[in-house]
């Protein structure tokens, strides 16, 4: 019998982006299949009649429903569509134990519970279910394309492969097993320093302060996580971080094993100046049938598909338009 915790949710606009008068607001919970209670946030289109189209929304890794993927969830509603923006087990308003840890089974499994409970909502059609994942959600989401035969359409927006970046490291420049060993011996110190003290190291969000020589993407993720246009006091990444230990599946997990086996559709959207757009390039690579799309955004970079980066990057027109087609 599933059993849900209860927790403590709140109820004041507490979001990085301003509320639409567009949509109705309301947060919701759900349990997932390890019995963890995931928070949410349902928007749904005002004066909405009829069964809708209805979407998971999650991301980027180690965010807050407050921030990106609940400027996705809103503004797709506000294009007809009931959607959802959920906090990871783990993580933000949601249960589950440790705090910040992850698993991507766990995370899959998220993905999934909330396509569960989208499939049994009156005002929700179960035929005309889509996800969309940000950042390193994005990889989740495809992975969970891979599974989930529910789900009639996946987009994901400046995706990460977050097992490429744990087992090779960025631009896959530590794709070697010295490297993979170092970092190995290193979690596992770690594991028995967090024995030892009977708590979890933190291994620290976006660096702050910012040092002068960081390298471009870091600095494009302080612009985003540490400054007034996203930062948040339930976010990960603005934070402590991750648990130190919390990457050991990742480095032991390839996702996408079976990615050219996803018959749903699918659409890639990545900025073309992001440090991370090679893995989108890769991963469509992977991906067969006429129903797969790579949408390269001009000039943008990583966090531009966070939030618009100010110029108005995210191509909501082209996602409703993806996703109204192959969700009919």
């Amino acid at each position: 019998m599933m059993k849900a915790e209860e927790l403590k949710l709140t109820q004041e606009w507490d979001k990085v982006f301003p509320k639409s008068d567009k949509v109705d607001h309301k947060k919701v919970t759900f349990i997932n299949h390890f019995g963890i209670t995931l928070a949410a946030d349902l928007y749904i289109p005002k004066d909405a009649a009829g069964k809708l189209p209805a979407l998971a929304v999650s991301g980027p890794f180690g965010a807050c429903k407050e921030q990106a993927s609940g400027l996705y969830a809103q503004t797709m509603a506000e294009r007809g569509f009931l959607t959802i923006a959920f906090d990871p087990s783990f993580t933000g308003e949601s249960g589950g134990f440790p705090r910040a840890m992850h698993s991507p089974d766990i995370d899959v499994e998220d993905f999934q519970a909330a396509v569960d409970f989208l499939s049994v909502q009156d005002n929700a059609d179960p035929d005309r279910i889509g996800i969309i994942g940000i950042c390193g959600w994005g990889g989740m989401a495809l992975q969970t394309a891979c599974v989930d035969t529910r789900i009639k359409a996946t987009v994901t927006s400046t995706m990460y492969d977050m097992s490429r970046v744990a087992g090779n490291g960025y631009f896959d420049s530590e794709d070697k097993k010295e490297s993979r060993k170092a970092m190995r011996e290193m979690v596992n110190a770690q594991r028995t320093e967090d024995f030892r003290s009977g708590a979890y190291a933190r291994a620290g969000g976006v660096v702050d302060p910012l040092p002068e020589d960081a390298p471009f993407f870091v600095k494009d993720y302080y612009d985003y996580y540490k400054t007034p246009r996203g930062y948040h006091a339930r976010s990960l990444n603005s934070n402590d971080g991750w648990c130190a230990t919390a990457g050991t599946s990742l480095m032991n997990t390839r996702l996408f094993t079976y990615a050219g086996e996803i018959d749903s559709a699918v659409l890639l959207v990545h900025g073309e100046k992001a440090h991370s757009c090679y893995m989108s390039r890769d991963a469509f690579k992977l991906l067969k049938g006429d129903n797969k799309e790579l949408l390269i955004v001009p000039d943008a970079v990583h966090t531009d598909l966070y939030d618009g980066g100010g110029k108005d990057a995210i191509p909501f027109d082209r996602i409703e338009s993806f996703l109204k087609a192959h969700l009919n």
